[in-house]
């Protein structure tokens, strides 16, 4: 122990450093030789409750996945799926789970200096399905717009969804007690997606993780999560209104949902988006202020909380499980882990995982100034200094700032493997215009299977029964001129039906499915009217040959871009 007072050992600090050393705690130990105060957490207890936290993540969405979305009002207690043992094993396809591991995997690659638009760039790159915030943040990444400006609220209108809110528990897992560490890590994943309160919300939920590792008094994690944003956003309104409805009504956690709901749902002043992150947020603290720290109950209240209850429970049991550890985890929580599997979209299967979370936790304790020590028994610990959190610039979802003006170069949009159609028709459309496509879940392919330049329509706009290809071509006098292309699409389906119109009358059609498909294309050509050099409208219709069931879409079709041919 290093702390000195005039000269002389300050004992009731020994004292203290003892008593927790003697019972086994991750204590705060005061270190005044510089009048700064450090934590000690030794580095087996560290990864014993990180692993711990990443099990409550686990448990918490499996055990309410089957519930999802199903209920806009408290679920009924006999709903509440069983609990299993088996449910370990069933999160490893989940996007509360992958999708932050795009963020682990950029750090583990780049470090914690990586810049915001390279994060951009490999979120660009994942491969996986996506939803509201983070599918219209990475939509925009796609399509050129750099971030931040891929999360602000000019080019997207759920910025402020829960979607940071339920991947931000990798920012708490890496920085045990380094609470600038988290926030930092909002400003650059964050931004990929969310804006304001939707920001704030996973600054809030990682520091809660970072001061689990220490401190097992809910109200004091969630305290010390709501001194790391902004006092005056309304996501910070909503933690103190669930403190204090909690305060009022300790007993009944019904009425304080229906408080919550009164105010953070039906209220349009403040629920403002598709899953908007305060009522979400405010079914996570649900849980974990009326849970009484009871692993089930604490994820049982957040999943009967309804609207996401697969993505609250995974957040409050994960802060839960990490103020616990593996080591005093009921066995029924991770007996039938296999730490063999790999989670979808990621490197990564367990012991990976912690070992990269592990290495990001060394890296970021040198960058707050901490240091590793021994201790007597040649362990090593953690010595983290404890300081007061900075929050982050208020910003307003209802009232933005101005955007960055902030894109990619071509060179950058070159680095993504599936750039999205807005911009690539910009490019490489050759004038042509499509219609009847949604063009932010549409994609092009720089290369596939021979093509270059090739465009996959993976949505018809609703209501749609057909894309649209359009242009006005005109053929010099007297010179014969076909138009050509190629399409392909998925041969386990019925196909489509391609079909080539000029000035309203019939040149050709095909089918495109596995019968007309050679070396993975059909061929389509049309040999255009020549008619003293007057202007043709050309239009091409592609439509499915099996119209897709209400509200679904059919599946994918590839085009190379019409080209005239001698």
């Amino acid at each position: 122990m290093e702390t000195r007072s005039s000269g002389r050992w300050n004992l009731t600090a020994i004292c203290v450093t003892v008593l927790a050393s003697c019972v086994g705690l991750a204590a705060l130990t005061p270190v005044r030789a510089t009048g700064q105060e450090f934590r000690r957490l030794p580095v087996k207890e560290y990864r014993d409750k990180m692993k711990a936290g990443w099990i409550g993540q686990i448990i918490g969405v499996a055990w309410g996945g089957p519930t999802e979305g199903k209920y806009q009002q408290i679920m009924p207690l006999d709903k509440m799926p069983p609990f299993t043992e088996d449910l370990v094993n069933q999160a490893f396809g989940q996007d509360d789970l992958y999708v932050e591991m795009t963020f682990l995997r950029t750090m583990e690659e780049y470090g914690y200096d990586v810049p915001i638009r390279q994060a951009g760039l490999d979120f660009a790159n994942s491969g996986y399905a996506l939803w509201v915030a983070n599918a219209a943040g990475r939509s925009n990444l796609r399509n050129g717009i750099a971030p931040p400006d891929s999360s602000h609220p000019q080019f997207h209108n759920c910025a402020g969804a829960i979607d940071y809110q339920i991947e931000a528990d990798y920012s708490g897992l890496i920085a045990p007690g380094m609470p600038e560490v988290v926030i930092a890590l909002g400003e650059k994943f964050g931004r990929l997606m969310n804006y304001g309160d939707g920001v704030y919300a996973g600054q809030f939920i990682g520091v809660m993780y970072a001061e689990a590792f220490f401190e097992n008094d809910i109200m004091k994690i969630i305290e010390a999560g709501l001194r790391a944003i902004p006092a005056e956003s309304r996501y910070a309104e909503m933690v103190r209104d669930m403190i204090r409805w909690h305060r009022e009504n300790p007993a009944d956690w019904e009425k304080t949902w229906a408080l919550a709901e009164k105010k953070y749902h039906q209220n349009k002043d403040y629920n403002i988006c598709t899953l908007d992150v305060k009522r979400e947020g405010a079914w996570v603290l649900m849980g974990l202020l009326y849970g009484r720290s009871d692993l089930d109950q604490t994820m049982i209240i957040s999943c009967r909380c309804g609207f996401d209850s697969d993505c609250n429970p995974s957040s409050s049991g994960g802060i839960l499980f990490t103020t616990r550890g593996v080591s005093t985890l009921p066995e029924k929580y991770y007996r039938k882990l296999d730490e063999t599997r790999i989670f979808s979209h990621t490197a990564y299967n367990f012991p990976r995982l912690l070992d990269v979370c592990e290495k990001l936790a060394r890296q970021g304790l040198v960058r707050v100034g901490g240091r590793i020590e021994r201790d007597a028994q040649g362990e090593e610990v953690f010595v983290i200094p404890v300081r007061a959190p900075k929050p982050s610039r208020f910003e307003d979802l209802k009232n933005p700032g101005p955007s960055a003006a902030s894109r990619f170069s071509d060179a950058e949009m070159a680095m993504i493997a599936s750039p999205g159609l807005r911009w690539a028709a910009s490019r490489f459309s050759d004038g042509w215009t499509l219609a009847n496509c949604n063009l932010d879940q549409s994609t092009m392919l720089w290369e596939s299977k021979g093509r270059k330049n090739v465009f996959v329509l993976n949505a018809l706009t609703r209501g749609a029964k057909a894309y649209t290809l359009a242009k006005t071509l005109t053929i010099p006098a007297g010179k014969p001129a076909a138009l050509e292309f190629s399409a392909a699409c998925d041969p386990r389906t019925d196909g489509w039906q391609i079909r080539v119109k000029a000035d309203g009358k019939d040149l050709a059609g095909e089918t495109v499915n596995k019968a007309t498909m050679k070396d993975g294309w059909t061929r389509i050509r049309a040999a255009l009217p020549n008619d003293a050099a007057k202007p043709i409208a050309v239009e091409i219709t592609m439509e499915p040959v099996t119209p897709p069931p209400e509200r679904r879409n059919p599946p994918a079709l590839s085009l190379t871009i019409p080209q005239l041919v001698d």
